[in-house]
This record gives structure tokens, C-alpha cells and sequence, in this order.
């Protein structure tokens, strides 16, 4: 059995080849992403000392 092709007018993706595929929207572009600072490097440091500490101290006393 052969379909015609009929893209829908309401913005969808013709390029999509399945039929449900031709009914959502195209993709939303990707979101550029912010470049990390030092800060989060400074905290994951003391985040991961402290619980280094933690362990250290609860298995001496």
C-alpha cells in the first residue's frame, strides 16, 4: 500500500520520515552553554573534604 505525501501546514518537520514524526515540531535549537567558573571547582573541593573529614572522623571515635 503506498501513502501520498502530504505535509501538514501547521509548521511541522517534512523532513521527518514517519507520519507521527511529521505531526511534532522541529527541534528546538540548541542552548549554548555557560562556560563554568572556578567557583564550582572551589566548591566541589570543600564539599568533598569536608566529607573526607566526616568519614576519617567517624571511624576514629
Amino acid at each position: 500500500m503506498q501513502r501520498a505525501f502530504t505535509p501538514a501546514s501547521n509548521g511541522a518537520n517534512p523532513a521527518a520520515g514517519h507520519p507521527i514524526r511529521r505531526q511534532l515540531p522541529p527541534p528546538a535549537p540548541a542552548k549554548a552553554v555557560a562556560p563554568r567558573t572556578d567557583d564550582q571547582d572551589l566548591k566541589l573541593f570543600a564539599l568533598s573534604f569536608t566529607a573526607f573529614f566526616i568519614c576519617i572522623y567517624t571511624l576514629i571515635f
